[in-house]
């Protein structure tokens, strides 16, 4: 009866040893490098200020005293006297789409290797966003100078319409700046063979910046622009 009492007290003795021994040792929990764990935190805190972002939109739109602007019409363009509802949105979400696809061979291409292709890639992605951040001022434009909305004023029915249009697409477009201006900088690094040592994992990086980019461009044109 001793001798079973004693052996059970030195198993569970060594089971908490070895518990300690694992969680105090030098040992990697998840096999993740920092870099792309850092981007990960970073994404999921900005998804917290998107959300918020596109609740308060939905908020506000609901509870609006005067009528809500028709985005087809708000956003339309007559080209050659024709008429087109939400042509120059549809162009947008059209070239960020096809930009995550570019950007999804790049990170291929990386770990193949293909070095020339991965760069080519990234500034064609790089290129896409540019393109789409002009367009996006095009827009802005188009709405300030010949619409006359403003953050604090519409002249075509609610005034929270400039506001709330002015803030989310402004902070999404900062992020697209952004990501145009890193995926140049790391594409630039990639061709001058900076990351043959370390390898390309930074690119996949770079590519869930670019991703998430898109996504919330996503959310942006279902409830800003078709709701």
């Amino acid at each position: 009866m001793n001798t079973e009492s004693s052996v059970d007290k030195n198993a569970t003795k060594g089971g908490w040893t070895e518990v300690v021994e694992d969680w105090s040792g030098d040992k990697q929990a998840f096999d993740m490098p920092w870099g792309k764990l850092m981007m990960w935190i970073f994404l999921l805190s900005d998804t917290f200020i998107f959300s918020v972002f596109l609740t308060g939109y939905m908020n506000v739109r609901m509870s609006a005293a005067a009528s809500w602007p028709s985005p087809s019409e708000v956003f339309a363009l007559t080209i050659a006297g024709v008429h087109l509802p939400l042509i120059l949105i549809a162009i947008m979400t059209f070239v960020l789409i096809t930009s995550s696809g570019t950007m999804a061979m790049a990170v291929n291409y990386a770990y193949q290797g293909d070095r020339k292709k991965t760069v080519i890639l990234m500034f064609a992605t790089a290129l896409l966003g540019a393109s789409f951040v002009g367009m996006q001022a095009f827009e802005w434009t188009k709405l300030i100078t010949e619409e006359g909305v403003r953050p604090w004023g519409n002249p075509m029915g609610a005034e929270q319409f400039g506001s709330v249009f002015f803030m989310i697409t402004g902070f999404h477009g900062l992020h697209v700046t952004a990501g145009v201006i890193y995926l140049s900088i790391v594409a630039l690094k990639v061709k001058q063979g900076k990351y043959e040592k370390k390898g390309y994992g930074i690119v996949e990086i770079t590519g869930l910046y670019w991703h998430f980019v898109d996504l919330v461009w996503v959310f942006i044109f279902a409830l800003f622009y078709l709701w």
